[in-house]
């Protein structure tokens, strides 16, 4: 058997890493930096998207010393579809960080058997990331009348998505203190010039498009008209915030014209997950779009617990904010998550390596899953609860209560 690359080139990196973190920093280091800079993002002084990771270290564990189980089940089930471990791939828009994008991504869901969920605004259609991950939940945004949101669902329904997200937790907050990256409207010649000294540094990245013979594409095709040409990303996000933001009755209206698992993402006030059980969905995510919304919001997982026992025995609860690791995983399904959500640490595992980087992020954390298991002595995610863990007193924030 021929050795791997990297073990006969001593100047090669290995491609596997360790830890998210290797993957954002290896990220950094391949991207573009505006390209990186998106992926980063978080919204004004970035407070909410540094408390959505800071708050997982406030939380220990209380381990056991002897009863370690031999075999540790953390399979489970997110509206109806099986999932391996209680991650779920969280939608995204357009990934120009790998020519593969979003069919990457559901590759890599399908191969470690979870669930895949695409934006919207994602650079690949519905068709090819259903065609390559069937498990796969349609992300919408309120945008446009009722007959457009109805037409992009029934595309969904009709390419096989299993689920539908509404995700409406957005106040259009602007400006970063650390600075906002330029993102072209489209990739022509004269933009390929004004971003060439950025591109110019990052070389595998250009060779890894010009060998698929693509350009990043910068529209967003699940939102092109029957028979039309799809936006590019700033005519969609034009649409979505010229159109009216949504009321409960349009919360229901979605539910039932979808008639299906149903989930809402964006859920911080136990007050509106109690108005999101009313409305009759599947279940809530408790996010705060990944402190990219209004900066100032607590992070995801203190916010937990609080809506997880006002409704948690009516709808399912996932947590979208801050994962990095299997032993944050862990955290947030002891505090009544069924399973999280991740975003930034699978895009970073995508600029790293495509696919297999995205495997490589769930391999790690069903690794970290699976210690934090065995030294809690418990043989089943089912069995989590608060009371393996160490809670600072003031941790929990219980909003709309």
């Amino acid at each position: 058997m021929p050795r791997p690359n990297w073990l006969s080139n001593p100047w090669a990196q290995n491609p596997w890493f360790e830890t998210v973190a290797v993957a954002q920093r290896r990220a950094k280091k391949r991207l573009p930096s505006s390209v990186y800079g998106a992926l980063v993002a978080g919204s004004e002084r970035g407070q909410t998207a540094d408390d959505n990771t800071a708050a997982f270290r406030e939380l220990g564990f209380a381990p056991h010393v002897v009863g370690t189980r031999p075999e540790r089940a953390m399979d489970t089930t997110i509206m109806g579809q099986p999932i391996s471990l209680p991650v779920v791939i969280s939608p995204t828009g357009v990934q120009a960080v790998h020519p593969d994008g979003e069919v990457a991504v559901a590759r890599a869901a399908a191969a470690r058997g979870t669930v895949m969920s695409l934006s919207n605004f994602a650079s690949k259609s519905i068709e090819e990331v259903v065609e390559a991950n069937p498990n796969t939940f349609f992300q919408m945004y309120w945008t446009g009348d009722r007959d457009v949101v109805v037409q992009r669902m029934e595309r969904a329904r009709a390419a096989g998505a299993k689920g539908l997200i509404a995700t409406l937790d957005w106040s259009f907050s602007i400006g970063r203190d650390w600075g906002s990256p330029e993102i072209p409207e489209k990739v022509d010649l004269k933009t390929a010039i004004r971003f060439a000294p950025q591109v110019l540094t990052r070389p595998r990245w250009m060779w890894e498009f010009g060998r698929a013979g693509l350009i990043p594409d910068l529209t967003a095709p699940n939102l092109a008209p029957p028979g039309g040409s799809a936006p590019t990303f700033f005519g969609a996000y034009y649409e979505w915030m010229t159109t009216p933001t949504p009321t409960w009755d349009d919360v229901e209206w979605m539910r039932k014209e979808w008639d299906g698992p149903f989930l809402l993402k964006g859920v911080c006030r136990v007050d509106d997950a109690k108005r999101a059980v009313d409305a009759g969905v599947t279940a809530l995510s408790v996010s705060n779009h990944g402190g990219n919304n209004l900066d100032g919001t607590p992070a995801a997982i203190r916010m937990l617990k609080p809506i997880a026992d006002a409704v948690g025995d009516q709808v399912e609860v996932v947590l979208d904010g801050g994962v990095r690791r299997g032993s944050d995983v862990v955290k947030a399904v002891a505090l009544g998550a069924r399973a999280v959500l991740i975003g930034r640490a699978y895009l970073w595992g995508l600029a790293a390596n495509g696919q297999t980087g995205v495997e490589n992020v769930l391999d790690i954390l069903r690794g970290g899953i699976d210690s934090a298991m065995r030294g809690l002595g418990i043989s089943s995610i089912d069995e989590l609860s608060p009371e393996h863990l160490v809670i600072p007193d003031g941790f929990h924030r219980a909003l709309g209560t």
